[in-house]
């Protein structure tokens, strides 16, 4: 290098000396004191040491990514069990209930009535011992009337009696019943005891709104017949039984018992008393039967 490159140099580097000490000289420090807070380095949790990454530090043989994968443990696979499959039962499907038949009205009601007993077991037998006409209503008057302990002597359901009660003669004014007088009353007791009980009840409860249209008519609106049915079969059941011999007198047509106290029952103990002690308790053991499903 000449001469004056070297002076240029030195030139260079004492200037260069010269402005730093001058800027020292002039620089001034700012006022007050400033701390600056460095937080202290988090240190890094640990991860946890596996049972894979432990057994690879003890191992004495080196890691290598060419070593094979262990292999998995054997599993122990047994024979499937193939179930039976459960055997499908068929529910059996419920037959649809019969419809009720359609009621006629009341003033048409005696074939209907007809038809529906037709149908029972001794059907033909009870239709021949019923009245001709107006069943329905001549049924719920009769009921009324025991439920009172009356008995009506015209406009029965049924046929009367048409034979005269059997009487022996004391003398010329007093009379003893005969004991054949209560066989007048079997085919009637029997043809009533022959009909299933739950088949009679099936036949009142489809004829139950005609017997309250009936019920109504004679004054009873605001009454229920079944009512007044279990009232009068309360009366039939609880009626003593009065033992016989039967004195009768026979002030007119009519006869009438001797004894005043047999006379003055109700009249419903007096038909008990004609139809005899064993249709009395044939009676009434239907009719309690009947009332247990009323």
């Amino acid at each position: 290098m000449s001469k004056i490159g070297i002076w240029a140099v030195a030139a260079v580097a004492v200037g260069t000396m010269l402005y730093l000490i001058y800027t020292a000289a002039t620089f001034e420090a700012p006022q007050g004191r400033t701390t600056v807070a460095i937080s202290a380095p988090v240190q890094a949790q640990p991860a946890p040491v596996t049972e894979a990454q432990t057994t690879q530090r003890t191992s004495p043989l080196p890691t290598s990514i060419f070593r094979p994968p262990a292999e998995p443990a054997a599993i122990a696979v047994s024979e499937p069990e193939i179930a039976e499959l459960p055997q499908e039962i068929e529910r059996p499907q419920a037959e649809p209930a019969a419809a009720s038949p359609r009621l006629p009205t009341l003033n048409g009601s005696d074939r209907f009535v007809v038809s529906q007993i037709s149908a029972f077991a001794n059907g033909a037998q009870i239709v021949r011992l019923l009245a001709s006409d107006q069943l329905v209503r001549k049924f719920v008057v009769f009921v009324e009337n025991i439920s009172r302990g009356e008995f009506p002597q015209t406009g029965l359901p049924y046929k009367a009696i048409q034979t005269d009660m059997p009487v022996n003669n004391l003398d010329d004014n007093l009379f003893v019943m005969d004991a054949s007088a209560h066989a007048r009353f079997d085919q009637v007791i029997n043809a009533f005891m022959a009909v299933e009980t739950e088949t009679a009840l099936t036949l009142y409860r489809l004829l139950s709104p005609l017997f309250q249209q009936a019920f109504a008519e004679i004054g009873f609106r605001d009454e229920n017949f079944d009512d007044t049915l279990r009232k009068a079969i309360n009366i039939v059941v609880n009626s003593e039984q009065v033992p016989g011999p039967y004195q009768l007198v026979k002030p007119s047509v009519m006869y009438l018992y001797a004894d005043s106290s047999i006379e003055n029952l109700q009249e419903v103990q007096k038909q008990l008393i004609r139809i005899g002690p064993e249709n009395s308790a044939k009676l009434k053991s239907k009719l309690i039967d009947f009332a247990s499903l009323l």
